[in-house]
């Protein structure tokens, strides 16, 4: 009696060890697009969306590539991601996080003189016309609600990319200014995030999120997700 009892615990725990978690069995509902601002410490499991994963209980599914743009012409590595649009997926998804915009600005102009690629990227007016909007407006014609999700601002503490912030502030009151008008569409903005002076929501190249600032970011997307 007490081995058949000793085999059935045997058994009965390899069947909880063997068996896939619940987070493993249900399909993703929130699906990130984006660039390394998402992308960061992914590896480590420790990305905006595993913050935005814990805080909700739905699965996410991370397609955001490091360098990634909005505007990015060649095939074959827009197919891989570096086109942002491209990293979108078929699927069942209640809500896509997205976004872009940053590099397109900083590597594509360099922060100066942009007015040209900023109207590429979202039309002053805050209509539909730019890459941007067109870009959330076919997301959104899926069903799926969308968040376009702002950048960190540098804390004027010897940032590489402090002289963006006068082209990242005009681009996110373009989007913001479309993401009003459009049901279903949310802006969420970092701008105030990051007090002045203090470095610690930032990597060590003052660029990307810390882990602190990555997890902060996650918590403010999966605040409107929750509501």
């Amino acid at each position: 009696m007490f081995r058949q009892l000793f085999a059935l615990t045997v058994l009965a725990f390899a069947a909880l060890v063997a068996a896939p978690s619940l987070a493993q069995t249900k399909e993703p509902r929130i699906l990130v697009m984006g660039d390394s601002m998402l992308a960061a410490h992914r590896i480590s499991g420790r990305a905006v969306s595993h913050t935005v994963e814990r805080a909700t209980g739905i699965p996410v599914k991370d397609n955001s590539v490091l360098g990634a743009r909005i505007i990015y012409r060649l095939p074959i590595t827009g197919s891989m991601g570096l086109n942002i649009g491209r990293q979108y997926r078929k699927g069942d998804w209640d809500w896509v996080i997205i976004n872009g915009g940053g590099n397109d600005l900083w590597l594509g102009c360099g922060c100066s003189r942009c007015d040209r690629k900023l109207n590429q990227l979202a039309a002053k007016n805050g209509s539909g016309a730019g890459e941007i909007p067109k870009l959330i407006a076919k997301i959104r014609g899926t069903g799926a609600k969308v968040i376009y999700v702002g950048y960190l601002r540098s804390p004027g503490a010897g940032s590489p990319i402090e002289h963006c912030r006068d082209d990242g502030d005009e681009l996110e009151r373009r989007v913001k200014a479309f993401a009003d008008r459009v049901k279903g569409v949310y802006h969420v903005s970092l701008r105030d995030l990051v007090p002045n002076g203090d470095r610690s929501f930032h990597g060590a190249d003052m660029i990307h999120p810390s882990l602190k600032g990555s997890r902060a970011i996650g918590k403010r997307i999966a605040k409107v997700i929750k509501q």
